[in-house]
């Protein structure tokens, strides 16, 4: 009977101390590990000897053809084309040292005139940034809200619109294949 008295005057209690007495834990299924089977140490030994010839043979044949290059088709040449080589050969005629010369002179000539080209360009770009900076500045003396509204990016300045065909009309009597792949490359072995 004091085992019915003390567990009533538990519930009794408040349900904060009953929560603190009271522990669950996770349902643990496990089972009881199985037996090994005893395995005889020669059939391990045969096993292992196996494995070790096996991966030997990939060793010795991957050693025996590694001399041999894997050809490739898309850089072996027609036979035509080799047959046509003294046919297609062009003879280009010597040139002289003055056109040597003259050519060398060409070339020295056109680099110079990029380069100037390049050069008036760049000095073109400083010039148009710095009049914009000198700009911006004098309208940030004038009034801030004008400054800050002139250098927010307009994002309406390039919008485009563009309207077109979204597919490709379909092609009549086209029967479309259903998956079907035929891998066409060459094994060397």
């Amino acid at each position: 009977m004091s085992l019915i008295g003390a567990l009533s005057r538990l519930s009794l209690q408040s349900s904060a101390l009953a929560s603190r007495c009271f522990h669950t834990t996770t349902v643990l299924c496990a089972e009881p590990l199985k037996k090994k089977k005893k395995i005889d140490p020669q059939v391990i030994k045969q096993r292992e000897d196996r494995k070790k010839k096996k991966i030997e043979k990939q060793i010795r044949r991957l050693e025996k053809n590694a001399r041999q290059l894997k050809p490739v088709e898309e850089l072996e040449v027609p036979l035509e084309l080799i047959d046509d080589k003294a046919k297609r050969l062009r003879k280009l005629p010597q040139l002289n040292g003055a056109e040597q010369e003259t050519r060398a002179l060409l070339i020295k000539e056109w680099a110079r005139f990029k380069h100037n080209e390049k050069v008036a360009d760049f000095q073109i770009i400083d010039r148009l940034l710095q009049s914009q900076n000198k700009a911006l500045d004098e309208l940030r003396n004038e009034s801030e809200e004008l400054y800050q509204a002139a250098i927010e990016v307009d994002l309406q300045l390039l919008a485009v619109p563009l309207k077109g065909p979204v597919s490709t009309p379909p092609i009549k009597n086209y029967v479309s294949p259903d998956g079907d792949y035929n891998h066409q490359s060459m094994k060397w072995e």
